[in-house]
């Protein structure tokens, strides 16, 4: 079974983020491509990230952070941009798809491949920009320590 055919046979609710950073770890950027490329399985792929991201918020880490962060995750030929929203604000985090007319602290911007590393653990957020693979507006600070708010798991 390829790695992409891994994915769209996964039962979201039942795999532990440990094990989806696994999956991930072992998918070559064509296999990652072929997600990307099929609507679906990508809209999927991405909603189940985008929900785990409240699970796995560390609200002792973030304090008194007041933040919105925009998340753009670029899709490639015809697969259109997807936006989402992480508010993170007197010790809670929710996470909205589509964008809202609030000014942003941050914005991401990135394609599947890189995104799906980073959330996963398997890439760097600092290591990513270096590279020129994730685009930062706005608080470039904010952005580079912003995996230490999440329980992100290691492959």
């Amino acid at each position: 079974m390829s790695g992409a055919e891994e994915i769209a046979a996964l039962d979201f609710a039942s795999v532990t983020p440990e094990e989806f950073a696994r999956i991930v770890k072992g998918l070559s950027a064509k296999e990652i491509g072929r997600i990307a490329q099929d609507e679906e399985l990508r809209t999927r792929v991405l909603k189940e990230v985008f929900g785990r991201m409240e699970r796995q918020f560390k609200p002792d880490v973030a304090g008194s952070l007041e933040a919105l962060i925009r998340w753009k995750v670029t899709g490639q030929d015809e697969v259109p941009e997807v936006v989402y929203e992480t508010r993170i604000s007197k010790g809670t985090c929710t996470v909205t798809e589509g964008r809202s007319d609030a000014e942003p602290r941050v914005t991401l911007i990135m394609g599947d491949a890189d995104f799906l590393k980073l959330v996963s653990g398997n890439s760097s957020p600092v290591t990513m920009f270096m590279m020129r693979k994730v685009k930062i507006a706005g608080d470039v600070a904010l952005a580079s320590g912003l995996t230490r708010y999440f329980d992100i798991p290691k492959a």
